[in-house]
């Protein structure tokens, strides 16, 4: 921790605190549709009753509970084409471990006096993630994170700490695990323009930089924005950053690569994300192209960087460089079972797979009318908003303003992209039958090129 605050009042902080001192900009508030109040279908906590322990009808009751919940999640499966989880795995063979708290406390390369722990799995599935990112043994530190926030809260934090005066830039297509960041270390944000792909306009950048040349800069480079799939060009970054007067010394780089981080190594033409230009971190999420069944996500920094933020702790034997205390034991063990079964190979498959559906499901809905896009290096397609709340929940798509994406992942197929084709179209002709509604106009989010409205047909 930075500092104790148990001995003040403390306050929540202002959703509006991320600052920009350069083109402030006021953004329109739009009503947010968001999702029921769970508490009206919440599975509710009882006291058992004094002879349920013989009579079995709380575990009855309880069992029948779980089966439909797995009824449940079954359906919904079939339905799911908005969030980036590969939903294609199978872990039955590590059922034999569910019965263990495990549990890696501390720092990843140090045994903590917890001896149930997984680091023996944590640090090989480290060790293969920065061969893929090109970072020696002896000069690379990481860990297995919760989610892919915490991979971006840890490389920010590890940017705050070698720069303490540095200023944050991110561009408007950022996830807001970034902005959240800046909220919570109190880091002055510079937010960057973008272009119409939701790739970072790097003019803008090194503009707004021209601007705050007596601070380092901190930045957060998008490898797949959350919305576009856009992938920021990193070269040209530093590039701007050279050109802006910034020396390898003055800057530090965080990589976001939540999905496409994996992808992009197996895809031709894709710019490289190495440690062998002057990036400072990466994080990917592991429950997303990977495809494990709980949160996860590996994040790697350079070992230099590691000492501002670590700190020995008795209590447990170890050193503490991580966010979160306790870290779930079991994520490390689903990594190495997936790297291992698949492999450089097949991720390549399925990276090539992913990109052959996501192009036929642009050019499908494009034939039918729909205005839709797809960045070249993305598997993201974005498209026009469904005008029924009811159906975008059933295929849990996710939305922003006039536009919706279906995050094309290895187990979403051909059949499934049909299937959800079909039922657009046939949703689509009652919206528009009687003239009343409007396909809606999305040039200012993909393009005029990719807009099909009435006045870019």
């Amino acid at each position: 921790m930075v500092g104790s605050v148990a001995n003040e009042k403390i306050q929540t902080l202002p959703e509006d605190f991320v600052t920009t001192k350069v083109d402030d900009e006021v953004e329109k508030k739009r009503e947010i549709s968001v999702g029921r109040n769970v508490h009206t279908t919440c599975h509710e906590v009882s006291e058992p009753d004094d002879d349920d322990d013989s009579t079995g009808d709380r575990e009855a009751y309880m069992a029948s509970v779980l089966a439909r919940y797995r009824k449940s999640l079954i359906e919904r499966t079939k339905h799911h084409l908005g969030y980036p989880y590969n939903l294609d795995f199978d872990y039955g063979a590590l059922g034999q471990l569910q019965h263990f708290s495990i549990n890696n406390l501390g720092d990843p390369f140090i045994e903590s006096n917890y001896g149930v722990h997984s680091r023996q799995f944590e640090v090989g599935v480290l060790d293969w993630f920065a061969r893929l990112w090109e970072l020696e043994k002896n000069e690379y530190w990481g860990y297995i994170t919760n989610c892919g926030t915490e991979g971006n809260l840890h490389g920010i934090l590890v940017g705050r700490e070698v720069f303490p005066d540095g200023i944050l830039y991110a561009s408007k297509d950022s996830h807001y695990s970034v902005f959240k960041a800046a909220r919570m270390y109190r880091m002055e944000c510079v937010k960057v323009n973008t272009l119409v792909s939701g790739e970072i306009d790097c003019d803008d950048f090194k503009a707004k930089l021209l601007c705050h040349k007596d601070k380092p800069a901190i930045l957060n480079v998008n490898i797949g924005t959350t919305v576009k799939g856009a992938v920021d060009d990193l070269d040209l970054v530093i590039q701007k950053l050279e050109e802006a007067g910034f020396t390898h010394d003055r800057f530090y780089i965080h990589c976001d690569g939540a999905l496409f981080g994996l992808m992009m190594p197996f895809v031709k033409r894709a710019p490289k994300v190495t440690f062998k230009k002057p990036i400072g971190s990466v994080s990917v999420s592991g429950h997303k192209f990977v495809g494990c069944p709980m949160p996860c996500g590996v994040q790697i920094t350079r070992l230099k960087h590691i000492n501002c933020l670590s700190s020995n702790v008795e209590y447990l034997a170890s050193r503490d460089a991580t966010i979160m205390g306790s870290r779930n034991g079991h994520a490390p063990i689903f990594l190495w079972y997936t790297l291992n079964r698949k492999g450089y190979g097949g991720f390549q498959k399925e990276v090539q797979t992913c990109l052959k559906n996501a192009h036929y499901l642009k050019d499908r809905l494009r034939e039918a009318g729909i205005g839709a896009m797809l960045n070249e290096l993305s598997s993201t397609v974005v498209f026009e908003r469904p005008q029924e709340e009811e159906f975008v929940r059933k295929w849990q798509l996710a939305c922003q303003g006039n536009i919706a994406h279906v995050i094309v992942m290895p187990n979403i197929t051909i059949e499934k992209l049909d299937d959800f084709l079909s039922e657009l179209l046939q949703h689509r002709a009652k919206w528009f039958q009687d003239g009343k509604l409007q396909a809606p106009c999305i040039a200012s989010d993909v393009g005029t090129e990719n807009c099909l409205c009435a006045s870019h047909k």
